[in-house]
Protein backbone atom coordinates (compact mmCIF):
# COMPACT_ATOMS: atom_id res chain seq x y z
CA UNK A 1 0.00 0.00 0.00
CA UNK A 2 1.76 3.36 -1.20
CA UNK A 3 1.04 6.85 -2.48
CA UNK A 4 0.51 7.08 -6.13
CA UNK A 5 2.88 9.56 -7.75
CA UNK A 6 3.84 7.35 -10.68
CA UNK A 7 0.25 5.76 -11.47
CA UNK A 8 -2.71 7.13 -13.45
CA UNK A 9 -5.63 7.85 -11.74
CA UNK A 10 -9.56 8.12 -12.44
CA UNK A 11 -12.57 8.55 -9.92
CA UNK A 12 -14.88 6.28 -10.47
CA UNK A 13 -17.32 6.99 -7.80
CA UNK A 14 -17.48 9.67 -5.11
CA UNK A 15 -19.93 9.89 -2.05
CA UNK A 16 -20.04 10.64 1.85
CA UNK A 17 -17.91 7.71 2.67
CA UNK A 18 -15.07 7.83 0.67
CA UNK A 19 -13.67 8.03 -2.97
CA UNK A 20 -13.32 5.25 -5.53
CA UNK A 21 -10.57 5.10 -8.06
CA UNK A 22 -9.02 2.88 -10.74
CA UNK A 23 -5.38 3.37 -10.38
CA UNK A 24 -3.35 2.16 -13.05
CA UNK A 25 -0.39 1.51 -11.99
CA UNK A 26 3.26 -0.17 -12.71
CA UNK A 27 1.80 -3.91 -11.23
CA UNK A 28 -1.89 -3.09 -13.43
CA UNK A 29 -5.14 -2.03 -12.52
CA UNK A 30 -6.44 -1.78 -9.20
CA UNK A 31 -9.60 -0.37 -7.69
CA UNK A 32 -8.79 1.95 -4.04
CA UNK A 33 -11.50 2.71 -1.81
CA UNK A 34 -10.10 6.16 -0.45
CA UNK A 35 -11.09 7.04 2.89
CA UNK A 36 -9.37 10.56 3.03
CA UNK A 37 -12.20 12.76 1.04
CA UNK A 38 -14.70 11.51 4.05
CA UNK A 39 -16.37 14.19 5.83
CA UNK A 40 -14.75 13.82 9.66
CA UNK A 41 -18.62 13.21 11.15
CA UNK A 42 -18.27 10.28 9.08
CA UNK A 43 -14.72 8.89 9.43
CA UNK A 44 -15.74 6.15 11.81
CA UNK A 45 -18.87 4.40 10.10
CA UNK A 46 -16.58 4.57 6.54
CA UNK A 47 -13.57 3.05 8.54
CA UNK A 48 -16.19 0.30 9.77
CA UNK A 49 -17.69 -0.39 6.25
CA UNK A 50 -14.03 -0.28 4.67
CA UNK A 51 -12.95 -2.39 7.11
CA UNK A 52 -15.92 -5.39 6.85
CA UNK A 53 -15.09 -5.50 3.29
CA UNK A 54 -11.18 -6.05 3.98
CA UNK A 55 -12.28 -9.33 6.16
CA UNK A 56 -14.35 -9.98 3.47
CA UNK A 57 -12.43 -10.32 1.23
CA UNK A 58 -9.77 -11.76 3.12
CA UNK A 59 -12.07 -14.49 3.79
CA UNK A 60 -12.82 -15.24 0.31
CA UNK A 61 -9.17 -15.24 -0.66
CA UNK A 62 -9.13 -14.02 -4.07
CA UNK A 63 -12.02 -16.47 -4.90
CA UNK A 64 -13.09 -16.45 -9.11
CA UNK A 65 -15.53 -13.88 -9.67
CA UNK A 66 -14.99 -12.04 -6.33
CA UNK A 67 -12.43 -9.11 -6.11
CA UNK A 68 -8.77 -9.83 -4.59
CA UNK A 69 -7.81 -7.74 -1.49
CA UNK A 70 -4.81 -6.39 -2.50
CA UNK A 71 -3.80 -4.11 0.89
CA UNK A 72 -6.14 -2.47 3.96
CA UNK A 73 -4.28 0.03 6.23
CA UNK A 74 -7.27 1.64 7.83
CA UNK A 75 -6.90 4.86 5.25
CA UNK A 76 -6.89 2.91 2.02
CA UNK A 77 -8.67 -0.16 1.19
CA UNK A 78 -7.19 -1.85 -2.14
CA UNK A 79 -8.49 -4.38 -4.18
CA UNK A 80 -7.70 -5.76 -7.74
CA UNK A 81 -9.90 -4.50 -10.88
CA UNK A 82 -12.86 -6.25 -12.21
CA UNK A 83 -13.37 -5.89 -15.70
CA UNK A 84 -17.58 -5.75 -16.02
CA UNK A 85 -20.92 -3.46 -16.26
CA UNK A 86 -23.31 -3.00 -13.79
CA UNK A 87 -26.54 -5.23 -13.56
CA UNK A 88 -28.32 -2.30 -14.86
CA UNK A 89 -25.68 -1.06 -17.84
CA UNK A 90 -25.87 -4.31 -19.26
CA UNK A 91 -29.27 -5.77 -18.35
CA UNK A 92 -28.92 -9.74 -18.10
CA UNK A 93 -32.83 -10.27 -20.42
CA UNK A 94 -33.55 -13.48 -21.08
CA UNK A 95 -29.96 -14.95 -19.82
CA UNK A 96 -30.81 -17.93 -17.63
CA UNK A 97 -26.99 -19.28 -18.27
CA UNK A 98 -26.26 -15.43 -16.25
CA UNK A 99 -28.65 -16.51 -13.14
CA UNK A 100 -27.45 -20.18 -12.82
CA UNK A 101 -23.61 -19.03 -12.73
CA UNK A 102 -24.70 -16.43 -10.15
CA UNK A 103 -26.51 -18.89 -8.20
CA UNK A 104 -23.22 -21.05 -8.25
CA UNK A 105 -21.13 -17.80 -7.40
CA UNK A 106 -23.32 -17.57 -4.56
CA UNK A 107 -23.33 -20.58 -3.18
CA UNK A 108 -19.64 -20.79 -3.45
CA UNK A 109 -19.36 -17.39 -1.06
CA UNK A 110 -21.93 -18.63 1.39
CA UNK A 111 -19.60 -21.86 1.53
CA UNK A 112 -16.74 -19.46 2.02
CA UNK A 113 -18.70 -18.29 5.12
CA UNK A 114 -19.90 -14.85 4.34
CA UNK A 115 -23.10 -13.66 3.45
CA UNK A 116 -22.69 -10.35 0.84
CA UNK A 117 -25.86 -9.03 3.02
CA UNK A 118 -26.48 -5.91 -0.27
CA UNK A 119 -27.43 -7.62 -3.12
CA UNK A 120 -30.81 -6.19 -3.65
CA UNK A 121 -28.54 -3.60 -5.73
CA UNK A 122 -28.13 -4.35 -9.31
CA UNK A 123 -24.67 -2.18 -9.16
CA UNK A 124 -23.23 -4.79 -7.05
CA UNK A 125 -23.95 -7.49 -9.50
CA UNK A 126 -21.41 -7.70 -12.78
CA UNK A 127 -22.08 -8.49 -15.77
CA UNK A 128 -18.47 -9.75 -17.24
CA UNK A 129 -17.62 -9.45 -21.27
CA UNK A 130 -18.53 -13.11 -21.59
CA UNK A 131 -21.47 -12.89 -20.06
CA UNK A 132 -20.90 -14.32 -16.58
CA UNK A 133 -21.54 -12.85 -13.03
CA UNK A 134 -19.33 -11.47 -10.70
CA UNK A 135 -19.80 -9.63 -7.11
CA UNK A 136 -18.34 -6.55 -5.45
CA UNK A 137 -18.61 -4.53 -2.94
CA UNK A 138 -18.75 -6.29 -0.28
CA UNK A 139 -19.21 -3.55 3.09
CA UNK A 140 -21.75 -4.95 4.42
CA UNK A 141 -21.53 -8.74 4.50
CA UNK A 142 -21.21 -10.86 7.47
CA UNK A 143 -18.73 -13.49 8.25
CA UNK A 144 -20.06 -16.46 10.13
CA UNK A 145 -19.85 -20.32 10.68
CA UNK A 146 -21.61 -21.07 7.22
CA UNK A 147 -23.48 -23.63 8.88
CA UNK A 148 -24.88 -21.70 11.83
CA UNK A 149 -28.74 -21.10 11.93
CA UNK A 150 -27.54 -17.29 11.37
CA UNK A 151 -25.45 -17.60 8.21
CA UNK A 152 -28.16 -19.52 6.80
CA UNK A 153 -30.90 -17.13 7.13
CA UNK A 154 -28.72 -14.60 5.65
CA UNK A 155 -27.54 -16.59 2.92
CA UNK A 156 -31.51 -17.20 2.13
CA UNK A 157 -31.82 -13.45 2.04
CA UNK A 158 -28.80 -13.19 -0.37
CA UNK A 159 -30.58 -15.93 -2.87
CA UNK A 160 -34.01 -14.33 -2.84
CA UNK A 161 -32.79 -10.79 -3.92
CA UNK A 162 -30.94 -12.90 -6.67
CA UNK A 163 -33.87 -14.19 -6.94
CA UNK A 164 -35.72 -11.00 -7.58
CA UNK A 165 -33.33 -9.78 -10.16
CA UNK A 166 -34.39 -12.99 -12.26
CA UNK A 167 -37.81 -12.30 -11.60
CA UNK A 168 -37.00 -9.25 -13.44
CA UNK A 169 -35.20 -10.27 -16.42
CA UNK A 170 -36.15 -14.15 -16.60
CA UNK A 171 -39.61 -14.37 -14.93
CA UNK A 172 -40.11 -17.28 -17.52
CA UNK A 173 -37.01 -19.60 -16.15
CA UNK A 174 -38.35 -18.83 -12.39
CA UNK A 175 -38.76 -22.55 -11.03
CA UNK A 176 -42.09 -23.99 -8.80
CA UNK A 177 -39.11 -23.93 -5.95
CA UNK A 178 -37.91 -20.88 -6.74
CA UNK A 179 -41.41 -18.96 -6.28
CA UNK A 180 -42.29 -19.51 -3.11
CA UNK A 181 -39.10 -18.56 -2.16
CA UNK A 182 -39.66 -14.95 -3.68
CA UNK A 183 -42.74 -15.20 -1.34
CA UNK A 184 -41.67 -16.67 2.02
CA UNK A 185 -40.39 -13.29 4.26
CA UNK A 186 -38.13 -13.44 6.51
CA UNK A 187 -38.32 -12.04 10.12
CA UNK A 188 -35.20 -10.10 9.34
CA UNK A 189 -36.73 -8.41 6.39
CA UNK A 190 -39.95 -7.71 7.87
CA UNK A 191 -38.17 -6.01 10.98
CA UNK A 192 -35.57 -4.07 8.41
CA UNK A 193 -38.87 -2.76 6.56
CA UNK A 194 -40.66 -1.45 10.48
CA UNK A 195 -37.34 0.11 11.44
CA UNK A 196 -34.05 0.05 9.47
CA UNK A 197 -35.85 1.05 5.98
CA UNK A 198 -37.16 4.55 7.20
CA UNK A 199 -33.71 5.71 8.76
CA UNK A 200 -31.74 4.34 6.12
CA UNK A 201 -34.10 6.46 3.52
CA UNK A 202 -33.92 9.64 5.81
CA UNK A 203 -29.69 9.19 6.02
CA UNK A 204 -29.22 8.65 2.82
CA UNK A 205 -31.65 11.02 0.90
CA UNK A 206 -32.08 13.85 3.20
CA UNK A 207 -28.45 13.36 4.78
CA UNK A 208 -26.29 12.50 1.89
CA UNK A 209 -28.27 13.57 -0.71
CA UNK A 210 -28.22 10.25 -2.78
CA UNK A 211 -29.72 10.27 -6.15
CA UNK A 212 -30.85 6.77 -6.35
CA UNK A 213 -31.58 3.62 -4.44
CA UNK A 214 -28.54 2.25 -5.07
CA UNK A 215 -26.46 4.14 -3.19
CA UNK A 216 -24.41 5.47 -6.04
CA UNK A 217 -24.25 9.61 -4.28
CA UNK A 218 -23.71 11.93 -6.23
CA UNK A 219 -21.26 11.39 -9.52
CA UNK A 220 -17.47 12.59 -9.45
Amino acid sequence: MAELPDARVQALKSDSFGRILLVEGPDGRFVRRDLGATPLWLRLPAWWLARREARALAALDGMEATPRLLGWNGHWLDRSYMEGAAMYQRPPHGDLSYFRAARRLLQRVHRHGIAHNDLAKEANWLVREDGSPALIDFQLAVRGNPRSRWMRLLAREDLRHLLKHKRMYCRHALTPVERRLLKRRSWIRELWFVTGKPVYRFVTRRILHWEDNEGQGPKP
